[in-house]
């Protein structure tokens, strides 16, 4: 099989799994998928920072830094000075953050399982799983793929 197949498959596969879920999301909840991730992130990150954020969802800082903005505008992120680098702040949700989050996750976990559950068996999945996490490691650490700037 050519790699350039395989390539496509990813990506054709990834649109679409990504864009079912972020519908039903926004259906349920209101929520964008985007904002729901971040929060998700800041939740299981205690004292993420924005660059923190930019490097696991590898884009630039500028582009986080408006978003983690907005969402603090929203009042679902609250920041801190850190006492480490008074040039950086600390992110953690608020109680509205929170909620949304608590609200959001069912929702979010439940279409990922009915999308990914009818199409993979639970082995084939464990084995998607292994191969998936190699490929994203191997990017990672090559440094490959990361925003310019």
């Amino acid at each position: 099989m050519a790699f350039d197949t395989v390539f496509t498959d990813l990506v054709r596969v990834e649109t679409r799994l990504y864009n079912a879920v972020a519908e039903r999301l926004k259906a349920e909840t209101g929520l964008g998928a985007g904002h729901f991730e971040l929060l998700r992130y800041v939740r299981e990150h205690a004292d993420a920072r924005v660059g923190d954020i930019a490097a696991a969802f590898a884009i630039g800082v500028g582009t986080t830094s408006k978003i983690v903005d907005r969402m603090e505008k929203q009042g679902w992120l609250e920041r801190r000075a850190n006492p480490a680098n008074r040039r950086s702040s600390l992110l953690a949700l608020s109680p509205a953050g929170e909620s949304v989050v608590a609200e959001a996750e069912p929702v979010w976990q439940t279409a990922i399982q009915e999308i990914l559950g009818g199409a993979v068996t639970a082995d084939r999945l464990k084995a998607l799983a292994r191969i998936l996490g190699s490929l994203r490691s191997d990017l990672e650490d090559r440094r490959l793929g990361l925003p310019a700037g």
